[in-house]
């Protein structure tokens, strides 16, 4: 396995005040990503369909059109500089399939990422990657295993269901609540899902986020090796919320590669 598998000089996952959960214009990512001396940043902002939830955290397509309109501005202003892609998170919800597959049309897009945050419930939507207090307890109401479970068969039919290159947030579901303990059975669950992804292709998104949190990336090492045993391709990703994340931890990408190159 070689270094290069795992591009350095790209960052495929960032997001911008545009998502309502972030901050900065798009052209200060842009300037970040050269002053990191990155190859190409890639622009992944969320698209969710058909939500009911207490925040909005994607984009509406008045903001969708602003970020083309903007992005393919900055291709041409730093065009020979840096390679700008423009991306969208695409957020599954198995109940507006359709309405999905009708926003992305409106869009060509340089990459789409696969995600799942947002469960139905009675009570409306469940964050199930939030570090929320409020949307943990939610989740510890409903039961983590039945959580676990849904996010899994879910993010599966996403996979197999929708025009996906790259999954994003493999093991998002296990993050953040103290009751999960990773247990073999969830890597079995991980390894299914990893075969669809195989079959259909596309790429394992490895986010660099995690070093802040548990001082290791997203996914976890574990799953990383599984995905590798598969063929899976990787690529880099920050998912950087303000202009200074960009490109952050990836001086520890090359070390990492090694890791999983010693099986």
């Amino acid at each position: 396995m070689k270094e290069s598998l795992i591009d350095t000089g790209i960052d495929g996952h960032v997001h911008t005040k545009l998502c309502h959960h972030a901050r900065g214009e798009m052209e200060e990512y842009v300037q970040a990503a050269v002053g990191r001396r990155l190859r190409k940043l890639v622009f992944l902002e969320h698209l969710e369909v058909g939500i009911s939830y207490f925040e909005d955290t994607w984009l509406t397509e008045d903001d969708f059109a602003y970020y083309h309109e903007e992005g393919r501005r900055l291709q041409d202003k730093y065009r020979g500089t840096i390679e700008i892609g423009l991306g969208i998170e695409v957020g599954y919800n198995p109940a507006a399939v359709e309405e999905i597959r009708r926003r992305l049309a409106l869009h060509a897009w340089d990459r789409i990422g696969i995600s799942y945050h947002f469960m139905a419930s009675d009570a409306g939507h469940l964050n199930m990657v939030s570090s929320k207090q409020v949307n943990i307890d939610r989740l510890a109401a409903y039961g983590v295993d039945a959580v676990i479970n849904r996010y899994y068969d879910a993010l599966q039919d996403a996979v197999e269901s929708l025009p996906g290159q790259v999954l994003c947030h493999a093991d998002a579901v296990l993050r953040h609540h103290p009751g999960i303990v990773p247990q073999q059975e969830y890597h079995s669950r991980i390894g299914t899902l990893l075969d669809a992804v195989a079959r259909k292709n596309m790429a394992l998104e490895v986010n660099t986020s995690g070093y802040t949190r548990k001082n290791e990336p997203y996914p976890s090492l574990p799953i990383l090796k599984m995905a590798v045993a598969r063929n899976i391709p990787l690529v880099a990703g920050s998912d950087a919320h303000r202009p200074e994340d960009v490109g952050r931890f990836f001086e520890r990408l090359p070390g990492l590669v090694q890791e999983l190159a010693a099986g």
